[in-house]
């Protein structure tokens, strides 16, 4: 009884906390998705509407859009982010002095605040004093009267480069630890009976690879449809709608219109989804481990 004393008094802090920091927010927020409450009327929620809020949100086209912008935007960043994190993890894989130096760097991509990377490449891509700019211009000469960020189509290709560019390297990471886990026996054996390197690849690594690319990938879906503060620092959603992401646009919703009703309902939509995705992700790492 005593030991059940000393546990209960241990948790009962953080619960505290998890309960007004996100149980009780998480509850607000449904009751009020579920009430019109224009905020510049009203500082309470207001009457009950139903489900009118949920149905408005299917025939918003700006809503509509934003779901559009965020498919596109996730599908192109976790492309490349598996793509190119597997590749380096395949150059970085073996010992060595120089491999080791630079998977310790690796980590750094992905310390680097998200504002500050959107703020960065805004700076680099800036078509007047941009370092980015004036590389891809002398590289690509077609693309000197190209103002990047102007451009519908690569405004939405460059935010998906921030993340990638902060995502690539911690599943590189990922991938080489995996890797290293697979017996040298298999490919040793694979050798003798004349499998060549693309074989090798196909047929024993990213079979035995899969497990930690699914979980890569869940995991990386999950935080690209947050997609938040690179669209605030470096496009503010624009040009037009083109990078206006359901997060960002969300914010607008509850914080420029003020229309908080209507914004909660966004929110739960969003919830529904990365639940799903969670719940898909806990089962496959679950599974892995045996649990």
């Amino acid at each position: 009884m005593h030991r059940k004393s000393v546990v209960f008094w241990f948790l009962a802090p953080p619960m505290l906390v998890i309960a007004a920091t996100s149980t009780y927010p998480l509850v607000f927020a449904l009751n009020s998705s579920f009430r019109r409450w224009q905020l510049s009327r009203s500082p309470t929620p207001g009457e009950f509407i139903g489900f009118d809020n949920y149905i408005r949100a299917f025939n918003d086209r700006f809503f509509l859009n934003s779901i559009k912008v965020t498919a596109i935007f996730t599908v192109t960043s976790v492309v490349l982010t598996i793509l190119i994190g597997l590749g380096l993890a395949l150059i970085l894989q073996k010992p060595g002095r120089l491999n080791m130096f630079i998977k310790t760097l690796l980590i750094f991509p992905f310390a680097v605040s998200p504002a500050l990377k959107g703020y960065t490449f805004r700076f680099m891509l800036n078509p007047e004093y941009g370092i980015l700019d004036q590389l891809l211009d002398a590289l690509f000469p077609l693309s000197s009267d190209l103002v990047w960020l102007a451009n519908e189509f690569w405004a939405l290709f460059w935010l998906a480069i921030t993340e990638t560019y902060g995502w690539a390297p911690l599943i590189a990471l990922m991938f080489i630890g995996a890797l290293n886990a697979i017996p040298t026996e298999i490919f040793e054996a694979a050798k003798v009976e004349g499998a060549t390197n693309w074989q090798l690849f196909w047929h024993i690594t990213l079979p035995l690879l899969s497990p930690v690319i699914i979980i890569a990938i869940l995991l990386k879906t999950i935080f690209s449809l947050k997609m938040f503060d690179q669209v605030v620092t470096m496009t503010g959603g624009g040009p037009g709608r083109a990078t206006q992401t359901l997060n960002y646009y969300v914010y607008q919703v509850a914080f420029v219109t003020l229309d908080m009703g209507y914004a909660s309902a966004l929110s739960y939509l969003l919830i529904i989804v990365m639940s799903i995705l969670a719940y898909f992700y806990v089962r496959v790492l679950l599974g892995k481990r045996g649990v």
